[in-house]
């Protein structure tokens, strides 16, 4: 119970602390001390009426505290004064709860945090830190680059946060759109981690998804985004067996939950009656042809290729191999792989491995079996690799 208190009340007391004292680092750091404080006394004392004011509240004590040691009071006076402006946020009849056009606390939150000051990467990557609890290994491999450079983004984006004064609060409805591409990368990374076997991270995606189509529902990409997570997930149940993943065209159909795919399905009906033809209305459409029996191949190629001059994205273009040696260019899918700069991509390794399988190139295939091997962090996938490699060392 205490956990689960705990994992829905950190985003909210950091973006609140942020929004207060305007540095990620303080903010973090005292919403830490008062969570540490909270696992320790709550079990004996019982948990507070309003948890979320008891730890904003024991948060921003500790950063007065810490302002206080480390700086003169004079030059924090603006730090300092918080109290009043704490308790007005805290009171549910604040005005400003009241009057929000938001009906979804935590997608409130990801529009707060994706300001438009920020470059596009940081500030996707600043709210998956604070709102979705992602580690910055994790941010780091979303975004397909070195732990160590995220890192220094992060920093970065703090120090700028900082030193500008950039303000954390809720938009006004019509600067909604002006923070739509970064709030639809948010909330479709937090699936991609969820879908890649932390469940938990996709149901809160598909939630954020629903209240965004509700909250925006003029907004093509909105209901692409709602489209792909939905047809995607709906085969959670189907896509690992016995600890290891399986392959689409593997899998067993009646596992699938076609509900979910029929809702999905009117996501992306709606989208296209929208006029959508955005880079998530893409991906919704190619996930729904994939689940076809057979899938279209020479479509798929097609709109992988209509994707990746939209996006310029090389994992598009190594799908969209993928989907070429499935008409029978496997050559020319092995060309495209190639060329692709995806070092630290398993999935790029994997996916030469079988190419180079079906050329029959099979000592070539075992060194990208095991390139990959080395890449992969999740473990049904490593298994599903293991499994590969050892077919072909039989």
């Amino acid at each position: 119970m205490l956990e689960q208190v705990f994992r829905d009340e950190w985003g909210r007391v950091v973006a609140g602390l942020i929004g207060l004292l305007g540095d990620f680092d303080l903010a973090e750091e005292a919403a830490q001390e008062a969570f540490a404080i909270a696992a320790a006394r709550w079990p004996r004392e019982g948990t507070p009426a309003n948890p979320r004011a008891w730890l904003v509240t024991t948060a921003r004590n500790r950063a007065i505290d810490r302002i206080r040691r480390d700086r003169t009071l004079a030059a924090k006076t603006r730090l300092l004064d918080v109290a009043t402006a704490v308790g007005e946020d805290m009171d549910p009849r604040s005005r400003r709860l009241d009057e929000t056009i938001f009906r979804d606390e935590r997608l409130e939150l990801v529009f707060t945090c994706c300001h438009p000051a920020l470059a596009l990467d940081a500030q996707v990557a600043l709210t998956l830190r604070t709102l979705g609890g992602l580690s910055t290994e994790e941010i780091a491999r979303a975004f397909l680059v070195p732990e160590a450079t995220m890192a220094k983004r992060l920093v970065r984006a703090k120090r700028k946060i900082k030193a500008a004064g950039i303000p954390f609060r809720v938009p006004p409805a019509h600067l909604l759109p002006d923070r739509l591409i970064a709030v639809l990368a948010v909330v479709y990374l937090i699936f991609n981690e969820g879908y890649g076997g932390r469940g938990g991270l996709a149901d809160e995606a598909i939630r954020l998804g629903r209240a965004l189509a509700e909250l925006m529902p003029d907004e093509p990409e909105v209901h692409g985004l709602l489209a792909l997570m939905l047809i995607n997930d709906a085969r959670r149940e189907a896509r690992f067996a016995d600890g290891a993943v399986v392959l689409l065209r593997d899998q067993d159909r009646s596992l699938w939950d076609h509900e979910q795919i029929a809702a999905g399905r009117a996501a992306l009906d709606r989208a296209l009656a929208l006029g959508g033809r955005g880079p998530y209305v893409l991906q919704a459409a190619i996930a729904a042809l994939h689940i076809d029996e057979p899938p279209d191949w020479p479509q798929l190629a097609a709109l992988y290729g209509e994707l990746a001059l939209l996006t310029g994205s090389p994992v598009v273009e190594l799908n969209r191999a993928a989907a070429l040696a499935e008409t029978g260019e496997v050559e020319a899918a092995l060309a495209l792989v190639d060329g692709l700069e995806l070092d630290r991509y398993h999935y790029l390794h994997a996916t030469r491995a079988e190419l180079l399988r079906r050329l029959d190139r099979i000592e070539d295939a075992r060194e990208a079996y095991d390139r990959a091997l080395e890449l992969v962090r999740s473990e049904p996938e490593r298994r599903f690799l293991e499994r590969r490699l050892a077919e072909l060392r039989a």
